[in-house]
């Protein structure tokens, strides 16, 4: 068992990330405010409701829908996928916020819940004017830190919903550009494992993430 394991198991703690790391990051940051990284997911349906998203070297990540819309119910639906995204970004930015301050941090845990009317059904439905994807979204912080009072626990969380990349994602517009693929125009820039396939349904659905969104933290 290594000394963070250890340590993890005697004390109760999280597992903590890099402090060099992470302070090696914050030095990049200030040096050079302005870079741009472009992340890049390849989707692939499978079937059905099912697809594979290819992302760097990973393994697939699944999405699906569940009975209820059709699916199989083999992974989270893409709504399901993009609240686990935002509650992953936040919890990362708790815990970089937390190490960076000197806080050892014992518990950390997120509930999301979010609302949104889906009987458009992907623009099949219903498409009488109104909000498309989440209108509301509701996350709830359980973080204990050894010796830091609860006052400063809730600053932490407003200053890391004000700085996480996904719930910007969800509260400011974002441009998006959704096209159909040229059959003559497969590019080479796309590298994942899986040929590059288009898929107008999965796109539609990812477009909730897009709009804006009113984010509670609690």
């Amino acid at each position: 068992m290594t000394a963070v394991a250890q340590k993890t198991v005697l004390t109760g703690c999280l597992a903590p990330i890099d402090k060099e790391g992470l302070e090696q990051l914050i030095a990049n940051g200030k040096a050079n405010p302005k870079v741009i990284k472009t992340l890049k997911c390849k989707t692939v349906a499978e079937g059905k409701f099912r697809h594979a998203n290819y992302i760097r070297n990973l393994a697939p990540y699944i999405v699906d829908e569940p009975p209820g819309l059709l699916g199989d119910d083999t992974a989270p639906n893409p709504s399901e996928a993009s609240l686990a995204a935002l509650g992953s970004c936040l919890a990362v930015g708790l815990h970089a916020n937390a190490v960076h301050r000197g806080w050892i941090v014992n518990k950390l845990e997120l509930q999301l819940e979010g609302d949104l009317n889906i009987t458009a059904v992907w623009g099949t439905g219903d498409v009488s004017e109104k909000p498309v994807g989440f209108t509301d979204v509701r996350v709830k912080v359980d973080m204990e830190c050894e010796g830091v009072p609860q006052s400063e626990i809730d600053a932490l969380v407003a200053h890391v919903k004000k700085w996480s990349p996904v719930a910007n994602t969800f509260t400011r517009p974002v441009n998006l550009e959704v096209s159909a693929c040229s059959r003559a125009n497969h590019s080479s820039r796309w590298t994942a494992q899986a040929p590059m396939a288009c898929n107008s349904v999965t796109l539609l659905c990812l477009t909730i993430a897009f709009w804006p969104t009113r984010l509670a933290l609690l």
